[in-house]
């Protein structure tokens, strides 16, 4: 069965406000992925200095079942507004359930990454449902996990 967290995005703020959230909650933040790190993108411009110093992925564990998430936002592909700056993020058990989950929650909604292998090994993919909401699906596949 799947597990959910809450996956928080921000314009900029992400390393601030989990720095915030971690002195406040207590928890270690395990690591800080910046976008400077992953590969070229086909389409994608160059980014700046200050662009891959931004957060793609942080964690911080508050309990034995619950994780906060964040990342910061790239400016001109997603904009924020206060109120849609979340999602829920579900962690499937196999490839198999992050795909039933994945086509059965996006089903009449947008796909805004469709569901896919990852440079970070993991099976990827995020959508607005038909109702507003934001959802990310993730499977951590142990053969493709990369340590950083």
């Amino acid at each position: 069965m799947a597990t959910a967290n809450i996956y928080l995005t921000f314009d900029g703020e992400c390393e601030a406000a989990f720095t915030f959230y971690q002195s406040v909650l207590g928890g270690e933040i395990p690591m800080w992925n910046r976008f400077g790190e992953m590969p070229p993108q086909e389409g994608m411009p160059p980014l700046s200095e200050e662009h891959k110093n931004r957060i793609m992925h942080v964690t911080l564990p508050i309990s034995t079942e619950t994780v906060l998430m964040g990342s910061d936002s790239m400016p001109g592909i997603h904009t924020i507004t206060k109120g849609n700056n979340f999602a829920i993020s579900l962690n499937a058990q196999s490839r198999a359930e992050a795909e039933k989950l994945f086509n059965g929650l996006s089903e009449g909604g947008n796909v805004t990454m469709p569901l896919q292998d990852t440079f970070w090994g993991a099976y990827f993919g995020m959508w607005e449902d038909r109702f507003g909401i934001q959802w990310m699906v993730n499977y951590d596949d142990p053969d493709k996990i990369q340590q950083h």
